[in-house]
């Protein structure tokens, strides 16, 4: 599915083409690609905001679409929502697969090890890093073209970075590969099993390359505002991967779980490239006869800095692994499972800022810091509570949700009672992951390096492996799972004291006394759910009885105490579901 606005009307010539400011004046607008066919549209009154929808800018530009307006957000929030959120059940299935089929012990320690390098690679080439550099270069690029600059500047980005960039992916593929067992030795020094993580991390390495080449497509078709095919990268991925267990699983064990890795990769790629290929090839009659401009590369320092970002971000696994793997076997498995499902509410509240980052950077490559503001803001308070209604059902829950998802097979009640333990030391960290998600691109959104957020996230990570070696002799995975949610959440708090002149200018105290309303109501529902969900053994009723608690406590008290974020979700999914059949898949 795809979502996009309608396009509009073209004018060609150079009277029409705006000035700058002009530009900036007119609202968030992209490329002037032609039109989709009718089946893949948004209708043209809910992309100018008509009937309550709400613009976030008036007028239209030279070559673009109409404004963005906040029915279109919603929709395309929903639509990115909805494909992922079914590549994360998708990886609960991949989960649940991998816990029936091994279990929790050597093997599972010596995949997850390889494991490491999607992981990463995620991370840097997806999610964080090299969006960061890429949504707002095609965003400047974007508006260049709109403005009237000559030749195409899209495909002078593009002609420019994917070249350079994929023999990037290929030669860093191919080191990993190659220093397979050095890299397993530096990652788990205790493994039991070297040899098996060595074989599955040379089948994951090649995701440097699939992630790579998924991630450049995904940040072209964000700030193009196709959100449909970025959205169901993880699909795919988790589809090849759990394929793979369910094929190979008898003959080559955990190993083909890494060639599922391998398929699930080349899956997401494959996935989007139509859509790209289709945004690249159309242009107007303007530029189709114009000279072409130089191809032009990313920003070095940019690059630099949003990747040393996103890999100390990520660092965090490796702290994880390295002191886990000297605990007994399992440890490391039994985090990876906390982590996985503890982490879905973090990635639910992250979506609004995925589909709304390429809207802050096309504001501000016009100059409009007003309307970036505005934006960030909105996601602080909407992500937060988005997050910590499921935080607030992971610490109510944990206990049936992994009786529910994960006991069954090789996986004893033994496995449910320590990873439910662990999540629940997971959860306290996730409103601080929420706010480095949406604060990190605020830095980022302008197109320019900053060394600060790097900054922030080494401090955090500092705090992480200090408190980490400390308690992991005393407290074992729980000390480690709290060092994790400590470290993060202080470096959400240095990237918020650092909100101004290095990042869009929000109000810090005002976003704090936001903040402070969904966490009181989080606290009161996550006692009221935990309560709810002890009256049942039946796990499954349990986890449905304090599920509804929490949602409607939290919903209610935070109504109550006046949180934005909540009113702005509740409106959002009002727009959203509002005439949806106009959306058409």
């Amino acid at each position: 599915m795809t979502v996009t606005p309608p396009r509009t009307p073209r004018t060609d010539g150079p009277a029409s083409v705006p000035p700058a400011r002009s530009a900036a004046r007119s609202g968030e607008t992209a490329d002037g690609a032609a039109g989709t066919t009718a089946a893949n549209e948004v209708h043209e009154s809910e992309a100018h905001g008509t009937e309550g929808g709400g613009e976030e800018g008036g007028g239209t530009e030279h070559g673009g679409l109409p404004p963005v307006s906040r029915r279109f957000l919603a929709k395309a929030t929903l639509v990115t929502a909805v494909l992922s959120v079914a590549g994360a059940l998708l990886g609960l299935v991949r989960d649940q697969a991998l816990a029936r089929l091994f279990g929790a012990g050597s093997d599972t320690d010596a995949f997850l090890v390889a494991w490491t390098v999607p992981e990463f690679a995620a991370t840097l080439l997806i999610e964080d890093g090299l969006a960061f550099a890429l949504i707002p270069a095609f965003s400047m690029a974007l508006a260049r073209r709109a403005q009237g600059a000559p030749g195409d500047p899209v495909r002078a980005l593009v002609a420019g970075t994917l070249p350079r960039l994929s023999l990037a992916f290929v030669a860093v593929g191919a080191l990993f590969a190659g220093l397979a067992p050095q890299l397993v030795e530096v990652l788990a020094p205790g493994l039991p099993d070297p040899a098996l993580a060595v074989d599955c991390t040379r089948l994951t390495a090649t995701c440097v390359v699939s992630f790579g080449l998924a991630g450049y497509c995904s940040a072209a078709l964000r700030a193009h505002r196709r959100y449909g095919a970025p959205a169901a990268i993880y699909v795919a991925y988790n589809v090849g991967i759990v394929t793979g267990m369910l094929v190979l699983g008898g003959r080559w064990g955990v190993r083909s779980a890494a060639a599922g890795v391998a398929v699930g990769g080349l899956l997401m790629v494959l996935v989007q490239l139509p859509s790209l290929l289709g945004q690249l090839r159309r242009r107007g009659v303007a530029e189709e006869a114009a000279v072409q401009e130089e191809p032009r590369p990313l920003d070095t320092l940019l690059l630099a800095t949003v990747l040393l970002f996103a890999l100390c971000r990520q660092s965090q696994v490796l702290i994880e692994r390295f002191l886990a793997s000297q605990l007994p076997a399992g440890a490391i498995s039994h985090l990876n499972y906390a982590q996985k499902v503890a982490q879905m509410p973090m990635i639910l509240s992250v979506m609004v800022c995925t589909v709304t980052f390429p809207v802050v950077a096309r504001a501000l490559a016009e100059g409009d810091t007003e309307r970036a503001r505005t934006r960030v803001e909105r996601d602080l308070a909407l992500a937060a509570c988005v997050v910590l209604l499921g935080a607030a059902a992971v610490l109510a829950c944990a206990p049936q949700i992994i009786e529910v998802l994960f006991q069954r097979g090789a996986f004893t009640a033994k496995d449910t009672a320590a990873t439910a333990g662990v999540m629940r030391v997971y959860a306290l960290g996730l409103l601080g992951q929420t706010l480095v998600g949406v604060l990190v691109r605020s830095y980022f959104s302008a197109g320019r390096g900053s060394w600060y957020p790097v900054g922030a996230m080494a401090s955090g990570i500092v705090v992480t492996s200090w408190i980490g070696a400390l308690s992991v002799g005393s407290w074992g995975v729980y000390g480690i799972a709290a060092a994790n949610a400590i470290g993060i959440t202080v470096t959400a708090l240095v990237l918020l004291a650092g909100m101004g002149p290095r990042s869009v200018p929000v109000d810090v105290r005002r976003v704090l006394r936001e903040l402070g309303r969904p966490v009181r109501a989080a606290l009161v529902a996550t006692l009221a759910g935990a309560f709810a969900a002890g009256r049942f053994t039946d796990p499954l009723s349990g986890l449905a009885a304090g599920g509804l608690t929490v949602t409607v406590v939290f919903l209610l008290l935070g109504r109550a105490l006046g949180s934005q974020g909540i009113a702005s979700a509740l409106r959002s999914v009002r727009s959203a579901t509002r005439r949806f059949s106009h959306v058409r898949s």
